[in-house]
């Protein structure tokens, strides 16, 4: 379905961003990979599902190395065609005592990174009357949570931004969404709940319990594939007038 269209995935040599690279080379995308650490395992994974595979190591903290991931992944490949900004950091303080350098990290990647791919993307995309931007978001996007504001007022500020681009683009063929995970078991949250069965005594097992029984009434983590799925079906001629959506995949945590 996407044979010929080029993705550029941030923050996807694990986790999410790997899961929805993966699920986009398997329709036949071509894929600019980014994120830190060793590449190569998701290059081979991304690899063997077809097309052409590319690497940036761009830091999505600073907006030069952004650009040049961008103009990269054009020379490359003729263009970005999808738009995936996955890349994300946590950290988890009260207020009054969360790192002044940590919220301005959280805000850079978390948020205005997004902002900085979408403006070199979008002429690009304009000028082919085609694109899809996914800027995958979470549930703390649409809710809450104590101990993460910087995380949470990034992850809010992304699904406005999301609605005010689809706005711009609502009567060209650019589309912009957002996706909103609940807990997903990727390396960042797997931190959590060693860190949970470390300090109470328990299981790993019992850890991921009593974190989905806090949140998550299906008691199921989503895994990368699914929301790789899900990017895919946005990507498709079928979502065409998906417009500025928030799409939750969270067990029913918003539900609630």
């Amino acid at each position: 379905m996407l044979k010929g269209k080029t993705a550029l995935v941030t923050g996807s040599t694990s986790g999410i961003g790997l899961g929805i690279a993966v699920a986009l080379a398997r329709q036949g995308a071509n894929v600019m990979l980014n994120g830190f650490g060793d590449p190569a395992p998701a290059r081979d994974q991304v690899a063997a599902c077809g097309g052409k595979v590319g690497y940036h190591g761009a830091d999505m903290s600073k907006p030069a190395e952004i650009e040049a991931m961008v103009r990269a992944c054009a020379a490359e490949f003729g263009g970005v065609d999808i738009l995936v900004n996955n890349a994300g950091i946590q950290h988890v303080a009260n207020i009054e005592d969360f790192p002044v350098e940590r919220w301005d990290a959280i805000i850079a990647i978390n948020l205005s990174s997004a902002f900085h791919t979408t403006r070199m993307a979008l002429p690009g995309m304009k000028a082919r009357n085609w694109g899809r931007v996914l800027n995958v978001a979470s549930v703390h996007g649409l809710v809450a949570s104590a101990q993460k504001s910087a995380y949470v007022a990034a992850k809010h500020g992304i699904v406005g931004f999301t609605k005010a681009a689809a706005l711009e683009c609502a009567t060209t063929g650019i589309t912009h969404n957002a996706i909103c995970p609940g807990w997903v078991l990727t390396p960042l949250v797997q931190k959590q709940v060693d860190a949970r069965a470390t300090q109470l005594g328990i299981s790993n097992d019992e850890a991921k319990r009593q974190l989905l029984a806090e949140k998550q009434p299906s008691l199921q983590f989503t895994t990368p594939e699914q929301l790789g799925e899900l990017a895919v079906f946005l990507c498709s001629p079928a979502a065409d007038n998906v417009r500025g959506v928030a799409w939750a995949m969270d067990g029913g945590w918003t539900a609630q």
